[in-house]
Order: structure tokens, then sequence, then C-alpha cells
């Protein structure tokens, strides 16, 4: 099997599930519980229950409240997604009821944010593997799917009705604490998700176009497009090279170009994501 082929296996896709839900549900028993913080989505709806009313395990609330989340599920979600999904509801609630850790950390501010990266950076691998930890995804992504309801209003909406209930029930400082774990939560998220797929896009106004790719191609073995551009002063037409790379062949591109052409104009743009050729694989839940 190729190493590319093996990255999308579900063998692969398991390991990423089971590796982000551990890192997870670290971040919730070993942070969220020892603070009594009350995380947002499905687990902060069966924290807080379990606050409320001392009934049973939060990993087991958790658990039977996914319940109705599959069946809505299954009518609008690939059996894939969902099974992922199932493995690793499992998961999160088995390792829950579990594993025994207290990382220590006595202060409210540091533990909300280091709270926050672990969930955040657990939820994210999971959603790499093509799965999620159940629960509010799962009805997110239908929604989305079938009324086109944008996956962050609802998150939002269920955020700030379960805060209210917080506020009026809990601990004023420990319902803000938890807030902000909500959101560095959502930033490491967003950076678990788009890491791998983050490059740099570069843009070469040169006199030296097809000399630069081809120096480009052979020495960095990746590829060039060029772009019809026209200069506003001169008015003459030129060849604007553009190509994607990653951080550390930044500092290359840039020597060869000005190594061939030392008035060239080097413009390096972040990008959010790049899929596709021979890059990242497109996710399809």
């Amino acid at each position: 099997m190729l190493k590319k082929d093996f990255t999308y296996s579900v063998f692969w896709n398991c390991f990423l599930i089971i590796f982000g839900t551990l890192i997870y549900v670290i971040g919730l028993k070993g942070i969220a519980d020892p603070h009594s913080f009350v995380p947002g989505g499905l687990f902060g709806l069966a924290f807080y229950l379990y606050y409320l009313s001392d009934w049973m395990n939060p990993g087991i609330i958790f658990a039977l409240l996914n319940i109705p989340m599959f069946i809505v599920g299954r009518m609008c979600i690939s059996g894939r997604f969902l099974a992922y999904s199932f493995l690793a509801m499992v998961v999160s609630s088995v390792t829950y009821n579990f594993i025994q850790v207290d990382l220590g950390i006595v202060n409210q501010l540091y533990a909300a944010v280091t709270c926050g990266v672990f969930v955040g950076i657990g939820s994210g691998i999971v959603l790499r593997s093509l799965g999620s930890n159940g629960g509010l995804d799962i009805i997110a992504v239908t929604l989305y799917q079938k009324f086109n309801v944008g996956l962050g209003k609802f998150y939002i909406i269920f955020n700030v009705v379960l805060y209210s209930f917080s506020f009026a029930t809990m601990n004023t400082d420990l319902v803000i604490a938890s807030i902000i774990s909500v959101f560095v939560t959502s930033v490491s998220m967003d950076y678990a998700l788009s890491m791998f797929n983050q490059r740099k896009m570069v843009l070469v106004v040169t006199e030296k176009p097809e000399c630069i790719s081809k120096e480009i191609i052979d020495k960095l073995k990746i590829s060039t497009t060029f772009l019809n551009g026209q200069g506003a002063y001169t008015g003459r037409d030129k060849k604007i090279l553009m190509t994607v790379i990653n951080n550390i062949q930044l500092k290359r591109l840039e020597e060869i170009v000005f190594t061939k052409d030392e008035e060239a104009l080097f413009i390096v743009e972040n990008t959010f994501s790049v899929i596709g050729a021979n890059f990242s694989k497109r996710k399809v839940y």
C-alpha cells in the first residue's frame, strides 16, 4: 500500500479517532472535571446535568444523550461518518469512566486555557479522520446538509442557551472560565484542522519566468503556474509565476528567484487551506 493511500485508510482514520479522543478526554477528565468547568456542546450539557443532579457519571450521560443524535443523523449523513463518530463516542465514554488523571493545574485561568487546547486539538484530530466526537457534530452536519444552517451559528446558539442556564445556577467566575475554555477550544480546533493543509502561495513578477520556473521544478520538485498579467504603467504583457510551497521550502525558493533575477518582485501570501493535486486530499463526510 502506498503511503498516501495508507494515510486515508480505515485503519489510519480509526487510529486518529482513538488518539484524538484520548487527548480530548484527558482535557475533560484531567482539567475540566477537577475545576468543575462546563465544556461547550453535548459533553458540556452532560457536565451541567451532572453538576445539577449528581445523578451519574458525565461519560454515561453523554452516551445516553448521543442515542437520539445518532438516530436523527442516520437519516441524513453517510454511514461511514456515523460509524467513525460512534467509535469516537464509545472511546470517549469508556475512557472517561476509567481514566483517572488530574494534571494538577491550580490556577483557574491557566486551567481554562489548557483545557481548551486539549479539547480543541483532540476534537480537530478526530474531525480530520472523517468522523466526529458525536453529539452536536452530528446534528450540526445534519442541519447543514438538510437546511443549510451554518455550523458555527448552531454551535453559538446552543452554547449561548447552555451558558445562560449555567449563569443562573452556577458560580459566575466558573461559567466565565468555562466560556474562555470554549473559545480556546474553537481556536485550537481550527488550527488542528488546518495545520496540515496550510501552505504559502508565492507570486513572482520577473523578466525571466521560464528560467525561474525550470529551476523551481528541478531543484524543489514542485510545479508552477504562469498567470497572464500586464504592467499598469508600461502596458507590457508579462507572465506572473505562481506556486504553492511549505514554510521549509520558502527560503530556498527565495534564493532561486533572486539568484536568477535580482529585480524580481517576490510576493508571499498565507493560505488557510490547500487541497488537491499533490497536496492534502479532500475530506468528504
